[in-house]
């Protein structure tokens, strides 16, 4: 569920039938261009309905490519400027260039940059999706953490990226956690439950209306980041299975559904 004040963080868009929410600090005074992208306004039919990016869900093709171009226009961008990947739940960040506009990166879960006008542009149903800005050195992060990157440290392994390609300082990085499902759906068990203890401690863990540990997955990485010496995390506190009016959610739909995009741009 929302978390308290979420309103005075993130901004809700309306533009030319899509619906999508950004933060109002990352992007103010220079920040880059974002959003994360509503399941609304798009033309894929159910269980895909509508906006789904997701190329390998069993959608039909022509319908995905409709939705992204519809994604790109909302922040006026063409096709040649954006760069994407084939996110395999790693802990790999790889930086990009415009020699990488229109590409598709091969097995990573984040990339980086600090090239103006080149579109960083990932994929979610629950997963927790993680920018990154440094205004100092005008560098941006994109990151897919699910729990098996979460684990491995990828919103860390960001943070070290920007830090290696680009001299960011990890305190002057501003971080917005995206919606993802909350501690509020996200029940497991006792398999995934004893190595997030022994990575957070009980931190983390929540304990389950049905009486078994749920996970706060947006907690967990923001917590990675601050033990990165990252001091400015906003989260969007919006559940991604709590809101499936608007969101595609993995977990609450039986993995019968689409693929949110995230879009950010210096």
């Amino acid at each position: 569920m929302p978390r308290n004040g979420w309103a005075n963080i993130l901004i809700r868009v309306q533009n030319h039938g899509l619906v999508y929410y950004r933060f109002s600090k990352l992007g103010s005074e220079g920040g880059p261009r974002h959003a994360f992208f509503t399941r609304l306004g798009g033309v894929s039919a159910p269980p895909y309905a509508s906006l789904n990016v997701g190329a390998s869900v069993g959608d039909d093709p022509r319908a995905v490519e409709a939705n992204r171009r519809r994604c790109y226009a909302a922040l006026g961008l063409a096709e040649q400027q954006v760069v994407t990947c084939y996110q395999v739940h790693s802990d790999v960040v790889l930086p990009v260039t415009p020699a990488d506009g229109g590409k598709v990166v091969e097995s990573t879960d984040g990339l980086c940059t600090n090239s103006v006008g080149l579109a960083l542009f990932l994929r979610f149903a629950d997963c927790v999706p993680i920018l990154l800005y440094d205004a100092e050195h005008q560098a941006i992060a994109l990151v897919h953490a699910g729990w098996k990157g979460t684990l491995a440290g990828i919103a860390a392994r960001a943070v070290q990226a920007m830090r290696e390609h680009y001299g960011s300082r990890p305190e002057a990085i501003h971080a917005g956690l995206g919606p993802a499902i909350g501690p509020c759906c996200y029940e497991i068990g006792p398999d995934l439950a004893e190595p997030f203890a022994r990575r957070f401690g009980d931190a983390v863990l929540r304990r389950h209306a049905a009486g078994g540990q749920s996970l706060d997955l947006p907690a967990a990485n923001a917590r990675v980041l601050a033990e990165e010496g990252v001091r400015h995390i906003e989260h969007a506190g919006l559940c991604t299975a709590c809101r499936v009016d608007e969101f595609f959610s993995h977990r609450q739909e039986g993995g019968q559904t689409g693929r949110l995009a995230a879009l950010a741009v210096l």
